[in-house]
């Protein structure tokens, strides 16, 4: 399957296709994908409706209060191949991560990995918060559980496993996993790992940076 251009959210909620990489004309599909980002952060977004079952969203970048941050991995490009030895293939280590121009006041970052290819919904690979805001980089084969160093805490993904859990598509498909990074205003507050749906609504409204990239995987 070819790469998506959309960047992919929550699997539980209805929401918005916002445009991977380009921050130009978002559609609404409430079936489909929600906002845990930038609906409730964003300020500068004009509705216009055509009809009722056609409406648009114009993003305008030089309006918006929301930050781009760069995220990338040393272990592929943009959009490339993810290497086996980060998918249910290989070890299942998460791959490295690193990021950059972290907005002034950020409390805490949340890093998010999901398949917007799945056959039934988005499918949470990884999400991990509270992350210091003055950390830049992840290294690879973070420990899957609960607690990890320096605050930083791991959810439950859609595999029921707490951690990462990476790349494991249906044999004969290659799909696409979007790494997407948030910078928060606050830390997430949980006592047990959470799960896709929790740390979606704990993101909520507390988004004003955030950035991503992709990366392909196929099983023949």
């Amino acid at each position: 399957m070819a790469p998506s251009k959309f960047e992919a959210l929550d699997p539980n909620f209805g929401g918005f296709f916002i445009p991977h990489r380009k921050l130009k004309i978002t559609k609404i599909r409430i079936s489909l994908l929600p906002p845990i980002l930038l609906l409730f952060a964003v300020t500068a977004v004009s509705i216009s409706c055509s009809n009722g079952d056609d409406a648009e969203k114009q993003f305008d970048p030089e309006r918006s209060l929301i930050a781009t941050l760069d995220l990338s991995s040393p272990a592929f490009e943009d959009g490339g191949s993810i290497p086996s030895e980060y998918t249910c293939d290989g070890a299942d280590d998460s791959p490295p991560i690193r990021w950059g121009d972290v907005p002034s006041g950020t409390k805490s970052i949340a890093i998010v990995v999901d398949a917007p290819d799945a056959p039934s919904r988005i499918f949470r690979h990884w999400s991990v918060y509270n992350i210091p805001a003055g950390t830049n980089s992840l290294s690879a084969g973070q420990e899957t559980l609960f607690e990890l160093k320096d605050s930083a805490r791991n959810s439950i993904n859609d595999f029921g496993n707490v951690g990462y859990s990476g790349p494991c598509p249906p044999d004969g498909e290659t799909h696409e996993y979007v790494f997407f990074i948030y910078a928060l205003s606050e830390q997430l507050l949980f006592e047990s790992p959470p799960s896709p749906t929790e740390i979606s609504s704990a993101i909520r409204g507390k988004v004003f940076g955030t950035g991503s990239f992709s990366g392909m995987y196929g099983r023949q």
